[in-house]
């Protein structure tokens, strides 16, 4: 794949499963742009074909045009986050930028709803019609099983059954996620009230053209509802995931069963929700405790 089009790709996978601010959307958008115009002047027409002096030459010529540390520091992270997306997607072979140390700043902490929040978001969709149905569906069916908004496009009516849904991952690994009663119900009415006649093996929500849906139309979507909701916050379909899983720890779920849950292969993934639910719970304590 040219570079042009893998950094598509890799913007896209951004907008829509990492739900990143515009700001931070950009900034990336200028990082990963300026690193792929210098690897086409050093004639590199592919990310699989640079390698580790490629990126050292890069930060080289940043340094002789005077770039601030901040700037180069914030562009390599940008290039460790595009290689590690390349390397998920089978775009490349070896993900060089694993051997370079990145300073912990520019993280990106995931934005987590709380449970009130959750409810607001779920509420507006309404049932009345198709869309506001199929979306109602969507909508519990992220937060009751926390799948990827990837996932979920990819889902077809026979993955469901009455307690589970079969999800197929990363490198097409398959796991099955249990479903509570809610979302099961937001499921069925779409399905038996306006999906209309369809075979097991189509596609669980289409568009109204009848065509599969995009992660993309999803994060809009999303969007809207955030805002009907009231909700400031960041709100992308990975909020949810990530919401699903705080909650989940927040009430005492193991994180094996949680890591497992979300198909995530490494624990130490999984492991960041401890922080997260960790600066929660200070946060709440030091609110309600009467001697914090």
């Amino acid at each position: 794949m040219d570079i042009q089009t893998a950094l598509l790709d890799f913007l896209d996978y951004l907008r829509s499963e990492k739900g990143l601010s515009p700001n931070t959307l950009e900034a990336y958008k200028r990082d990963v742009n300026l690193f792929a115009s210098f690897l086409k002047e050093s004639a590199v027409l592919s990310f699989q074909d640079a390698d580790t002096e490629s990126i050292y030459a890069f930060l080289q010529r940043l340094q002789e045009k005077r770039y601030a540390s901040s700037s180069m520091t914030r562009m390599l992270i940008a290039i460790k986050v595009l290689f590690r997306f390349l390397k998920k997607e089978n775009l490349i072979s070896i993900d060089i930028t694993c051997t370079f140390e990145t300073p912990k700043i520019w993280q990106l902490i995931p934005e987590v709803l709380s449970a009130q929040e959750v409810e607001k978001l779920l509420l507006q969709p309404k049932n009345a019609d198709a869309a506001g149905a199929r979306d109602k569906a969507i909508l519990e069916l992220l937060y009751a099983t926390g799948m990827r908004v990837s996932e979920l496009c990819s889902l077809k009516i026979s993955d469901l059954s009455d307690a589970f849904v079969k999800v197929r991952g990363k490198g097409r690994k398959e796991r099955l996620i249990p479903v509570g009663k809610v979302a099961l119900e937001a499921v069925d009415h779409y399905l038996m009230h306006f999906r209309g006649k369809a075979e097991s093996g189509e596609p669980l929500f289409i568009s109204r053209r009848g065509k599969p849906i995009s992660r993309i139309w999803i994060w809009v979507r999303i969007k809207v509802y955030a805002k009907e909701a009231g909700i400031r916050k960041t709100v992308s379909p990975h909020t949810l995931r990530h919401s699903f899983a705080t909650h989940l720890l927040e009430n005492g779920a193991d994180l094996r069963l949680i890591q497992e849950l979300l198909g995530h292969e490494d624990i130490s993934t999984t492991d960041r929700y401890t922080h997260i639910a960790g600066s929660r719970l200070k946060s709440a304590f030091k609110n309600f405790h009467p001697r914090p």
